[in-house]
C-alpha cells in the first residue's frame, strides 16, 4: 500500500494538472469568444472557483466519512488550488468572518490592496533589472 503522504501528493498534483489546463483553456475560450478588453476568464475563473470552493469545502465537512483525505486533496487544494487561488482567498475570508470581522475585513482588503501594490512593484523592479 502506497503511503499516505505519497499518495496525498499524487492527489494533489493530478487535481493541480487538471486545474491548471481548465484555467488555461478556459482563459483561452473567453478571450476568443469575447476578446481582451475585459478579463472575462479571470473574473468567470474567480467566481466560479469560489462557488466550486464553499460548495465542495461545505459538503466535504457535511460528509467526512464518505469523502477521503485524498479526494478533499484534489478537488480542493489542487483542483481549485491550481484553477484558482481567489476561491481560498473567498473560503478564508468567510471562515475569518465567523470569529472577528476586523480581522476579515484587513485580511479581504488587505490581500486585495497589498497584492496590487506588489504586482506594481513587481512591474518596477522588472522595468529597473537592465
Amino acid at each position: 500500500m502506497i503511503q499516505a503522504e505519497i499518495r496525498n501528493c499524487i492527489a494533489i498534483s493530478l487535481g493541480a494538472i487538471a486545474g491548471a489546463l481548465s484555467r488555461y483553456y478556459l482563459t483561452l475560450w473567453f478571450s476568443d469568444r469575447f476578446g481582451v478588453s475585459f478579463p472575462y476568464g479571470t473574473f468567470f475563473i474567480n467566481i466560479s472557483g469560489c462557488f466550486a470552493m464553499g460548495f465542495f469545502a461545505t459538503f466535504a465537512l457535511n460528509h467526512v466519512t464518505i469523502i477521503s483525505t485524498e479526494v478533499r486533496l484534489l478537488v480542493a487544494t489542487g483542483f481549485l488550488g491550481a484553477y484558482t487561488t481567489f476561491s481560498t482567498y473567498g473560503l478564508d475570508t468567510v471562515a475569518l468572518l465567523r470569529n472577528n470581522i476586523f480581522t476579515a475585513t484587513f485580511y479581504w482588503a488587505g490581500s486585495a490592496i497589498l497584492g496590487i501594490i506588489c504586482v506594481q512593484l513587481g512591474v518596477i523592479l522588472a522595468r529597473l533589472w537592465r
